[in-house]
């Protein structure tokens, strides 16, 4: 006779008493770096608070002789500027530990791994390089099973290293436990225009080459180098922002419909746009350019020229602003140009999606001031939608004047970082980078880096505060 199946303990009431959450393990490499105390711990505190991650052990590790409490001054300070500060989140910081190591050594990662309980992602907040070099030092003693990897881009410093950075992840986890990081794909706005794109018949049937004349992305900024030179002087605005977060961006505005949003599908149509992209008409000084910016007023803040701010090395002439111009060649968007811009220390803050819209071919006569195109503008900061439309205005019923119809999103529950750190604690890749699109990346800003290198493509200056260079391949956009 088969003996039948212990049931599941009773709770004091009588009913079968909950499993216990499974406890995951975050380890993060890197852990006294400024992104993790900028952005992945107050983003992990939100999600904590949430109730999402109900039992986790967080592990901080990096080459700095902090100790215990050091990092758990670290955690809570970061996790406060979120107002994570409820029990959930301080049993967390109670019980975090940071361990001094160097995540390259093989010895020092395996005594790592052995604090590791349950589930486990490793976070790699660290530059290209030594994030390549620790994962080289795993592949050769191995990850505990179900492993799941999060990388911080730059995924690689060209398209060569990145290609190598992912052969090796390859031999580590399988492709779908490996999240490399752009939190652009968490904001709630950019996650929103799958929605506004395909849910809306008035707008799925018009974007297309026969009704828009441009795309606009931009990402500009009013805060200057903010004691970043370490890493931002090595990178540029052209590898900080435009090679990683506005080039997804893209891919989510000019991709066709897929069947489902579930990661296979959704990130099989972001990957064919890229591979699609490439710069306007091939030509890497006609499509590009690059500006840094010196001394200038910005808010009433004095900013003083890029080439003097700390830890710069001027003999980089690293841009603080680099724009491109792109052609996506698919059936949808041939001979739209996309163009794409960020830049530092600019006078105003303006993040934003634009499609302009063509001029209608005929205008009954009689009506004036229609010059000004329809535009749709989607905006990641605050999250806004508007839509700019022509109508007869007050007075002269035959005189026309653009007006704004607009709608704010909202924050998301979560926020960015918070966002694909869920998704990596749920192993669902759905708004991480697939290693091709990684590729693709690097791919299509290649020609703009050799010629920027060469320097046919002229450094130029605009003033901290000033909308930019005089020739900006963009434009100004009626705000």
């Amino acid at each position: 006779m088969t003996t039948p199946a212990p049931s599941a303990p009773a709770d004091a009431s009588g009913s079968p008493a909950a499993a216990a959450p499974v406890r995951q393990t975050l380890l993060v490499l890197g852990a006294s770096g400024d992104l993790t105390g900028r952005l992945l711990l107050p983003g992990l505190g939100r999600l904590v608070a949430s109730g999402a991650v109900p039992a986790l052990t967080l592990i901080g590790s990096g080459m700095d002789d902090w100790d215990d409490e050091r990092w758990r001054r670290r955690v809570a300070d970061s996790f406060g500027t979120v107002g994570a500060d409820g029990p959930r989140e301080s049993e967390v910081v109670r019980e975090t530990r940071y361990v001094p190591a160097d995540v390259t050594s093989e010895e020092d990662l395996r005594r790592l791994l052995r604090d590791c309980v349950g589930p486990l992602v490793i976070f790699f907040a660290l530059p290209p390089m030594v994030t390549a070099r620790s994962a080289a030092a795993l592949a050769r003693i191995g990850l505990p099973p179900g492993t799941r990897l999060m990388l911080e881009k730059p995924f690689g410093v060209d398209r060569i290293s990145a290609r190598s950075l992912n052969n090796l992840l390859a031999t580590l986890v399988p492709e779908e436990q490996v999240h490399r990081i752009d939190h652009f794909l968490g904001k709630s706005t950019v996650l929103n225009l799958l929605g506004l794109r395909f849910a809306n018949r008035i707008f799925e049937p018009v974007l297309n080459s026969t009704h828009v004349a441009c795309v606009d992305i931009v990402f500009d900024e009013t805060l200057g180098l903010e004691g970043r030179a370490g890493y931002y002087d090595g990178a540029g605005a052209l590898v900080d922002m435009v090679q990683s977060h506005l080039l997804q961006v893209l891919a989510l505005l000019a991709m066709d419909p897929p069947p489902t949003l579930r990661a296979q599908e959704l990130r099989g149509r972001k990957a064919q746009v890229l591979r699609a992209t490439r710069l306007w008409h091939d030509d890497p000084v006609a499509a590009s350019r690059r500006a840094r910016y010196t001394a200038g007023e910005v808010g009433g803040r004095r900013l003083p020229d890029y080439a003097d701010e700390p830890g710069v090395d001027p003999a980089r002439r690293t841009e603080t602003l680099a724009e491109l111009v792109l052609t996506v060649d698919t059936w949808r968007w041939a001979g739209v140009p996309f163009r794409l811009r960020s830049g530092k220390a600019m006078a105003a803050t303006r993040k934003e999606a634009i499609i302009t819209f063509k001029q209608p071919s005929r205008v009954p006569d009689g009506l004036t001031g229609y010059e000004h195109p329809d535009r749709l503008r989607i905006g990641f900061g605050p999250d806004r939608l508007g839509l700019d439309l022509n109508i007869n205005g007050p007075g002269d019923p035959f005189e026309l004047e653009q007006v704004r119809l607009s709608a704010d999103f909202g924050p998301g529950d979560l926020p960015p970082y918070g966002e694909v750190l869920r998704g990596a604690f749920e192993g669902d890749p759905t708004l991480s980078v697939r290693g091709d699109v990684a590729e693709e990346c690097w791919r299509i800003v290649e020609p703009v880096l050799a010629a920027w290198k060469a320097d046919t493509v002229p450094l130029r200056e605009y003033p901290a505060g000033s909308t930019g260079p005089h020739d900006s391949l963009i434009g100004p956009v009626a705000g």
